[in-house]
């Protein structure tokens, strides 16, 4: 049977690779994962004692509604309940507005070194893909973003996608930033202009704001966040999205009745109101990447200030080379060759021995090979 040539093409996602694999692939003992911008405390105490308290009742389906969950993130974010849904992770979210906003031969458009999914998802939609290239400052240039737009309607661009803060750069675009892109591209009819808030709670900068604010504002903004992160429930995969209550009617329409399991259903009730635990796992972060910023300009590796729980950092040597010497001590980051970084790799915020057990490894490898360039002789 024929397939589209967009499907052809496409190149899945690559997740981060998994502690058990590294140790029977290398044949060790103890591996740390700073890869996947996990959460190094683990999930949420109050989510686990809901999931284990709804364990009994696995052999009921989920309910399709959502209903209580609906009541508890609407109460927390201020949000009305007709503009919140649901995702089986944000992943699917996204999924499913490439498939009902764009049809073969629309585009969407966002950013080089964006966050994967979104190619994937368009391009499985048989939707083109456009993007703008970064600032020298590694941030998404929106006043090019805005360019483009304008200047290619024959492209029918019916999603922008905004990653703020953005994975895996960990930069931000500014509230002013945001606020002119929007006097230009907000309140239209022909195109969605979706913020991915995936890091949001790990943000530090006074001037990154909360698209929440545009949103109430603007017609054609919608968000998505996660509960991966600082909930630590990236297992349980729940993402929620924020949109006008036009887009929600036809999202649930589109979307399975029970893409959001039981205990994903309760853990993040309960995880919302572990006050105790965000703001622990906020402090852990802040105090990890802080330790990284010392530690890499200790040893001359250029980074990126990041408002997430990871930095992305320059080897200033052909990544993956560092990446295996790396592996094979048992210390599992991310290569980003495929976001067009060659020579970085991003490194996730863990607890205080694995993020000093990191930078020991990294401290040894630098030493065996030699920057690009130049030999160890030099």
């Amino acid at each position: 049977m024929k397939i589209s040539k967009e499907i052809l093409n496409l190149v899945p996602y690559k997740p981060g690779k998994p502690i058990s694999e590294t140790q029977r692939e290398y044949g060790l003992s103890q591996v740390f994962k700073l890869a996947s911008n996990e959460n190094p405390l683990g999930s949420s105490p109050m989510a686990l004692k809901a999931i284990t308290a709804q364990l009994k009742e696995l052999h009921y389906y989920p309910d399709p509604t959502h209903y209580e969950l609906l009541e508890k993130v609407s109460s927390v974010w201020g949000i009305p309940k007709s503009q919140l849904s649901f995702g089986n992770g944000s992943d699917e979210i996204i999924d499913l507005l490439c498939r009902i906003y764009c049809e073969p031969g629309d585009a969407i458009l966002t950013s080089e070194a964006a966050f994967a999914a979104y190619e994937v998802s368009a391009h499985a939609s048989r939707t083109q893909v456009k993007k703008t290239l970064l600032t020298n400052d590694y941030k998404m240039d929106l006043p090019a973003m805005a360019k483009y737009f304008f200047e290619h309607p024959e492209e029918k661009i019916r999603l922008i996608f905004i990653a703020n803060p953005n994975n895996p750069t960990g930069t931000y675009v500014s509230k002013d930033e945001v606020e002119s892109f929007l006097q230009q591209v907000g309140n239209r009819d022909d195109v969605l202009v979706v913020f991915d808030e995936a890091y949001t709670e790990f943000v530090r900068a006074k001037d990154c704001p909360n698209a929440f604010d545009f949103f109430r504002r603007y017609k054609n903004v919608c968000v998505l966040r996660t509960f991966s992160k600082i909930f630590g429930l990236a297992g349980i995969r729940v993402g929620a999205l924020v949109a006008p209550t036009e887009v929600i009617e036809i999202f649930n329409r589109v979307r399975k009745p029970f893409n959001v399991n039981n205990l994903a259903q309760v853990a993040v009730i309960a995880a919302l109101q572990d006050h105790e635990f965000i703001a622990a796992s906020q402090q852990v972060t802040w105090k990890g990447l802080d330790y990284f910023y010392q530690e890499l300009t200790k040893l001359q590796l250029p980074f990126i200030e990041s408002q997430g729980n990871f930095v992305l950092f320059d080897t200033l040597r052909d990544a993956l080379k560092v990446d295996q010497a790396l592996l094979r001590r048992g210390i599992i980051l991310r290569p980003v060759k495929n976001y067009g970084f060659p020579r970085h790799l991003r490194m996730s915020v863990g607890l205080e021995n694995e993020n000093k057990a990191a930078i020991a490894a990294l401290r040894e490898v630098l030493k065996e090979i030699p920057i690009d360039g130049k030999s160890n002789n030099n």
